[in-house]
């Protein structure tokens, strides 16, 4: 049974392949993904899941034309995964086939999609999946992803997560603010998502809208019953129920590093 991720920027076209894929049998979960940065984001939460997690994804049907990075630059990008998902291109386009090929998809379906096509491309795909056995990391200790997609007036870059000094809350959305001066870069996830999943990375919550890098607190200072550190230039303050510890895990580090 299949749990397939399927990517197209434009949402009839989405909609119609969304559709399609959930009247298949084999198909277990089918869900849609209007950007590559959207699906990227959704695949390295799938990674860092499992194979066995709620967010695992077994395949990916992806259109090759979409503003931003293309398919084939997604497809580029998930060939540097340890454990990537197999990738079914669906496009309007016949002149891509060998580039796809070569980037090891299992099919390419051309559109519009008939029914009985997509219905192969599902048999190859479960075919692919039941033959070759998947590597599976331990639940409590997944391979992390080094970099984070960002995407700015069309443009996605991947900013590698040692470079993050903190982040800030924005409701559903997260800033990511680096050492480099700017405003940060917002992302489509909750503050709560990047607390569990970059504890390991050394990421610790100091407030409800601040989650911060331990080894780039320079400073930490308590004024007047107020507890704040100093990290990229910012003054951020730590709320009671985190500055204990905070405190202790910074004498910890300290410590450590003697």
């Amino acid at each position: 049974m299949l749990r397939a991720l399927a990517v197209d920027d434009e949402k009839p076209a989405l909609e119609e392949l969304l559709y399609l894929l959930r009247a298949d049998p084999r198909i277990t979960r089918a869900e849609g993904a209007t950007d590559a940065t959207e699906a990227l984001l959704r695949i390295n939460r799938a990674l860092d899941a499992g194979p066995d997690g709620d967010d695992a994804i077994d395949v990916v049907f992806l259109d090759i034309h979409m503003a931003g990075l293309t398919g084939l630059d997604v497809a580029r990008l998930l060939a540097g995964f340890a454990r990537p998902p197999l990738i079914v291109f669906v496009t309007a386009h016949e002149g891509f086939a060998v580039q796809a090929f070569d980037l090891k998809a299992v099919d390419y379906v051309l559109k519009p999609v008939r029914r009985e096509r997509l219905a192969e491309a599902v048999r190859r795909v479960a075919a692919g999946v039941s033959s070759v056995p998947v590597p599976r990391a331990p639940k409590e200790a997944p391979a992390p992803q080094d970099q984070i997609p960002v995407e700015l007036g069309g443009v996605t870059r991947f900013v590698p997560i040692a470079d993050i000094a903190y982040v800030e809350a924005h409701g559903d959305y997260a800033r990511l603010h680096t050492l480099a001066p700017g405003p940060g870069h917002l992302v489509r996830i909750p503050l709560s998502t990047l607390e569990e999943r970059w504890s390991s990375r050394g990421f610790v919550r100091i407030h409800r809208r601040h989650l911060v890098a331990l080894s780039r607190i320079e400073e930490l200072r308590l004024d007047a019953g107020t507890t704040t550190v100093r990290v990229a230039d910012a003054e951020l303050v730590v709320s009671r129920r985190h500055a204990r510890e905070l405190r202790d895990l910074l004498m910890r580090r300290a410590g450590g590093s003697r």
